[in-house]
């Protein structure tokens, strides 16, 4: 077992708890942001998991999830705009954890993994994780819903 193993194991009891929690318990609005979190922390996970078994692989299914978590929590956020109703999910906060745990989770994979293709997709995994927790975070929140069902007629 390396550091990069250990680090991934105490991600994923760190991030999973609260997600499960969240998702478990709550209001629906505490649901669909624990959902989220729970995609963001799965593909870090993914990450760590890569550098540890030196299997690349693993960053391209980061990346898949990277790109989908987002899109599924504003497909949810479509379909339960209703249900969320007027008040706004603690989202912001979640999102803030998600971006300070992205930052060195990537930096540290492109330091091991070095300059080239491999670290330009670790940058691209962890940009597309930083803004879709931004966009769905933003999505989620009372104003968001308001000016899309503004802009919607």
């Amino acid at each position: 077992m390396n550091v990069w193993l250990v680090c991934a194991s105490a991600l994923l009891v760190a991030g999973l708890v609260p997600v499960v929690w969240g998702v478990a318990t709550g209001p629906i609005g505490r649901r669909v942001v624990a959902q989220n979190f729970g995609t963001s922390v799965v593909c870090l996970v993914m990450l760590l998991l890569a550098q540890g078994y030196g299997r690349p692989s693993y960053t391209d299914l980061a990346l898949v999830l990277a790109v989908l978590g987002p899109v599924g929590t504003l497909v949810y956020a479509r379909l339960l705009a209703d249900e969320l109703g007027e008040t706004a999910p603690l989202a912001r906060a979640a999102t803030v954890v998600a971006i300070v745990v992205t930052a060195p989770v990537v930096i540290a994979s492109c330091v091991a993994t070095g300059p080239g293709r491999a670290a330009v997709k670790l940058v691209v995994v962890g940009v597309l994780l930083g803004a879709g927790n931004v966009i769905a975070s933003r999505t989620l929140s009372a104003d968001g819903r308001a000016s899309s069902r503004a802009s919607h007629g």
